[in-house]
Order: structure tokens, then sequence, then C-alpha cells
């Protein structure tokens, strides 16, 4: 119980993190259009890989039988 009040605390933390820093990314005028436009493709990116990848491991942790476990 106190595991998963802890991991959500880290992943809470991590997020806004991500959310300040990428914020200050995007909204400063120092930075280039073209390398915002195209930082902003590569996390898109990655989002949507690691969305497949929890989606499928779902998916096939659902189908998987386990004969050799008694109950």
């Amino acid at each position: 119980m106190l595991q998963r009040i802890a991991f959500g605390l880290i992943g809470l933390g991590v997020l806004v993190l991500i959310g300040w820093g990428a914020r200050g990314f995007f909204t400063s005028s120092d930075v280039p259009l073209v390398v915002r436009i195209c930082v902003g493709a590569i996390g898109v990116g990655v989002v949507v890989l690691v969305g497949i990848a929890v989606k499928d491991r779902i998916s096939k942790g659902k189908k998987e039988t386990f004969k050799e476990v008694d109950n």
C-alpha cells in the first residue's frame, strides 16, 4: 500500500517537473521554431510507442494461461 503511494508521488513529481520544463522550452523565444516542432514530434512519438507497448502487454497478460500452476 505504501509502495503504491510512494510510486504515485514520485510519478506525480516527475510529471510536474517534465511539464514545467516543457512549458519553459516550448514558450522560449530563444529556441528556434523548427527545433521546438521536432522535439514535440519526438516526444509525441515516444508517448505513442510507450502507450502501444503498455496496451499490448496488458492484452497479452489477459490471454496467457498458466497450465503448470496448480490452484
